[in-house]
Formats: structure tokens, C-alpha cells, sequence
């Protein structure tokens, strides 16, 4: 009896801890329509949530179970859900130029990142991660590396704050200067799409270039994020080779990404042809996609000390930043 009232609990604390990464993170989505924190978006307004409820209340012990499992386990089902958002058909049709431009992008951003890092002495863990996240697609592709990379929590949610953060900032900026810009919209949407950091992003600064801008700006964003499964398939590599100092065991096998690109396919060439209303069920899968992110970054987000936050975070955000920047400039000369 005393044993099966023990396992009762271990439910209901596991169920508790989940409705409490969904509840903060329902807060976070709410939070985001408010004017100036709607341009940061749900995910970084929950972390922030998560990160100040971690500083007055503690970690709630209690509930630890579900929310590792929101951390985990929810972070891994939001990858697989983001390949919906991949249309393999226009990564295809533009084929190899865009993939070698996008590739370029990748290894410029992490080079950079890194490359600053170590003149700033900043934390390479933390460096790392940024800089997949501006190379690539934001806190998706953070959230997809870090396992790989052994990356703790606390160092997961720290990175996908900033890159969200900064990279709203940046997409505002671009706003802000598209007017006096002397390219066309198709040639505007095309440097959005190569250079900032999410896909939301992306989709921020490019919308007010109009349809033409937005399809560019999302043609170039798309082999970015294609090309986060072979980037991961070369860290699992990396890291097998080197061996990683943190712990003996081998670095396991990335089944979520078989998942990646199971949904790819299944988003672009049987979603869009054989299912109804396929907008709007995307719309809606899109939306829940996000949902589970920002609970994963939720569970994530409380294990951030804000002491840590301090003396780990600023020299990284430095060198993303500047990383950033360079991004920015160089791809609009070459455009």
C-alpha cells in the first residue's frame, strides 16, 4: 500500500511539474501581447518568468520530475514539430547555391562567435551555443544541439534568452532601416533571410517589405534550417572523437532529428497536398510547436541562477553580438 502511494505521487508531482512549465509558459504567451513585450515574443518573456520565479522562490523541488521532463523530453518532441515548418520542396528548387550560401553563413557565425569568445576570454559553453543559434535558427537549433553537446540546463536557457532578445532587437532594427536602404524588397528579403537569427525573426523584419520580401526572406532562412541536421550529425562526431571531458559516456544518437526530418517531408509532400485546410492546420501545429518550446524553456529557465547569469553571460552576448553585426554588414555588401 505504502509503496503504491508512493508511485501515486511520483504521478501526480510529474503531472504538476508539467502544468507548471504550460502554466508559466501560458503567462508568457499572454505577457507577449503587451506592446514592447510582444517584440521579444512568449519564449524569452516565460524564460525571464521562469528565471525571476527561480530567484524569489527557489527551485520547486517537488515538482522536479515533470518539469525535467518538459525540459527533456517536451524540447525534443518541439524539434521534431519544427519540421513542419521546412518546405523541402524550396530547398530543392533553389538547390545547391542556396545551401552553399547558407553553409557559409553557418561557419562565419560559429567562427566568429568563438573566435571573440576567446579574445574576450568568455564562456566557451555558452559561446558555442550562441553561435549555432545565430549561424542557424535561433533557440530551435540551440535546444537541438545542446544535448549533443552536453550543455547544461541553466547554460541552454541563458543562450536561447539572448538569442531571442537580441535577435528581436536586430529585426526591429532592420525595420527601422529598410526605408533608406537602396535595394528592392526581393534583395531586402534575401538579407533578413541570410542573416537574423530566428525564424520569427525573419518573418518580423521582412513582413513590412511585402509579400515578394517575406517569400525571399523566408527561401533564405529555410536551408539554414535544413542544414541544422548535418551540423548536428558533425557535432555528434566532433564529440565522439574528442571525447567529452564532463562525463565517460558516449554521446547518444539524435532519434529526435530522424523525427526533424520525418515532418519535413510529411509538412511538404503529403500535409500540403492531401489534408484539407492545410494552412490552417499548420497554422495551429505551429503554434503548439512554440507552446512546447517555451515549456521546455520554462524547465529550463529555472535552473538559471541570476549570479551566473552575471558573471557568465555578458562577455558571450558581447561576442554574439558583434558576431551579429559583422553578419549583418557583410551580407548586405555581397547581396
Amino acid at each position: 500500500m505504502l509503496k503504491n502511494n508512493h508511485r501515486v505521487k511520483g504521478h501526480l508531482s510529474w503531472v504538476a511539474g508539467i502544468l507548471f512549465t504550460a502554466l508559466i509558459a501560458g503567462f508568457g504567451f499572454l505577457l507577449a501581447w503587451i506592446p514592447g513585450l510582444a517584440m521579444i515574443g512568449p519564449l524569452a518573456t516565460a524564460i525571464i518568468l521562469a528565471v525571476i520565479y527561480r530567484q524569489l522562490f527557489g527551485y520547486p523541488e517537488k515538482l522536479r520530475s515533470g518539469i525535467q521532463y518538459s525540459a527533456k523530453k517536451l524540447l525534443r518532441l518541439a524539434i521534431i514539430l519544427f519540421g513542419l515548418k521546412l518546405n523541402m520542396n524550396v530547398i530543392f528548387q533553389d538547390g545547391l547555391p542556396l545551401l552553399l550560401r547558407d553553409v557559409a553563413v553557418i561557419i562565419f557565425a560559429i567562427g566568429v562567435t568563438l573566435l571573440f569568445a576567446k579574445l574576450f576570454r568568455a564562456d566557451y559553453s555558452l559561446s558555442l551555443l550562441l553561435g549555432v543559434g545565430t549561424g542557424v535558427c535561433g533557440a530551435s537549433a540551440i535546444a537541438a544541439v545542446s544535448p549533443i553537446l552536453k550543455a547544461k540546463a541553466e547554460d541552454t536557457a541563458i543562450s536561447a534568452g539572448i538569442i531571442s532578445l537580441i535577435g528581436t532587437v536586430f529585426a526591429i532594427g532592420y525595420t527601422l532601416i529598410r526605408p533608406i536602404l537602396p535595394i528592392d524588397a526581393a534583395t531586402y528579403g534575401s538579407w533578413a533571410g541570410i542573416s537574423l537569427h530566428e525564424v520569427a525573426h525573419v518573418a518580423l523584419a521582412a513582413a513590412p517589405a511585402g509579400e515578394d520580401g517575406l517569400a525571399m526572406a523566408l527561401v533564405g532562412k529555410l536551408g539554414r534550417v535544413l542544414l541544422l541536421v548535418p551540423l548536428s550529425f558533425l557535432f555528434i562526431y566532433i564529440m565522439r572523437k574528442k571525447g567529452n571531458p564532463e562525463t565517460t559516456e558516449k554521446v547518444a544518437f539524435p532519434w529526435f532529428l530522424l523525427g526533424f526530418i520525418a515532418t519535413s517531408l510529411l509538412g511538404s509532400y503529403v500535409l500540403g497536398i492531401y489534408i484539407p485546410f492545410h494552412d490552417a492546420l499548420v497554422s495551429f501545429i505551429s503554434t503548439t510547436t512554440t507552446f512546447i518550446l517555451t515549456m521546455a524553456m520554462v524547465g529550463l529557465g529555472l535552473n538559471v541562477s541570476l549570479a551566473a547569469l552575471r558573471s557568465k553571460a555578458l562577455k558571450p552576448m558581447l561576442a554574439m553580438t558583434i558576431t551579429s553585426l559583422l553578419l549583418s554588414g557583410i551580407t548586405l555588401l555581397i547581396l
